[in-house]
């Protein structure tokens, strides 16, 4: 993602300066190991490029950056639930905007950390005080850590995911391992399948992985590199790619589902009644690393 012809708001440090895009302003690292960038609408890693590599994160082309529509790509923060488990769809997290806190740097790379506020307008939505930072972590691998306490007086619960697009040369070429074999399908109105130790993907797919592994290996031989994703915090693995159903989506060309499959930290609930409880005070943690193999 070329971020270099937008106008410069801030220097914040050597690697790190805040540019415009539109109505969205954007983090942007520029460190000797990698480059990256986050927009503080949504909280949403855009763009993570390991010196002398290809980006490892898909960002749609035709994304919107209106400051109100989520950003179509990147690692969306769903939060604090995932999918249809509550409305709005995917939480309120990807769509709103988040303030910096800190950032540091030193040879091996930088970190920034931004928080999520509640507002009047989480409030209404759902109504509960909390505390959420997203910890990003750049060098030559990406480390995004949600990190979510409560800080009212009574428990709430909550679900959540880290819905990282991944960058990949052809999707019928790539092969996903590591995910396990038990996942429930959401194109078979949830029936629960068992599958294989590795997935070919040759239509459209929107899986709900149970029992996955600890690292998690794409395969992209076009690209001549395997990307490794290691989950902390994840009850589950969904695998998506919208197949046809890009052709439908204002903000994604309509082959742009070739170049791009989605593995994704989950915190998994069907419903906010059966999602995870947080008592007063207490913390939770939901990350995912990715890097090259």
């Amino acid at each position: 993602m070329n971020l270099t012809h937008l106008p410069i708001i801030s220097t914040l440090s050597d690697c790190i300066t805040v540019v415009q895009k539109d109505q969205v302003k954007i983090i942007r690292v520029q460190h000797p190991k990698a480059e990256a960038a986050i927009s503080l609408f949504g909280g949403h890693v855009i763009s993570f490029k390991p010196q002398g590599e290809q980006d490892l994160i898909f960002t749609s082309e035709d994304a919107i950056y209106d400051g109100e529509t989520p950003l179509r790509g990147g690692i969306p923060v769903c939060w604090p639930w995932f999918a249809k488990a509550a409305e709005p769809s995917h939480g309120f997290a990807r769509t709103t905007e988040w303030h910096l806190v800190e950032h540091r740097e030193n040879e091996d790379g930088v970190m920034v950390r931004i928080e999520l506020k509640p507002s009047e307008a989480t409030l209404s939505i759902w109504p509960h005080q909390f505390e959420v930072f997203l910890d990003i972590e750049v060098s030559e691998q990406l480390t995004t850590s949600l990190r979510i306490k409560n800080t009212d007086d009574h428990a709430w619960k909550f679900s959540g995911a880290l819905h990282t697009y991944f960058n990949i040369a052809n999707i019928l070429d790539t092969q996903i391992t590591g995910m396990g074999d038990h996942y429930i399908d959401k194109l078979q109105a949830g029936k629960v399948c068992l599958g294989g130790d590795t997935l070919n993907i040759t239509a459209g797919v929107d899986r709900v992985y149970t029992h996955p592994s600890k690292q998690i290996l794409i395969s992209d031989p076009n690209n001549q590199r395997t990307i490794s994703v290691e989950n902390e915090g994840d009850t589950a693995a969904v695998i998506w790619n919208p197949w046809e159903i890009a052709q439908g989506m204002v903000d994604m060309k309509d082959e742009a589902y070739i170049n791009m499959v989605c593995v994704e930290s989950t915190l998994f609930a069907e419903t906010l009644e059966d999602g995870h409880s947080l008592e007063p005070g207490e913390s939770y943690l939901l990350s995912t690393k990715i890097k090259l193999q």
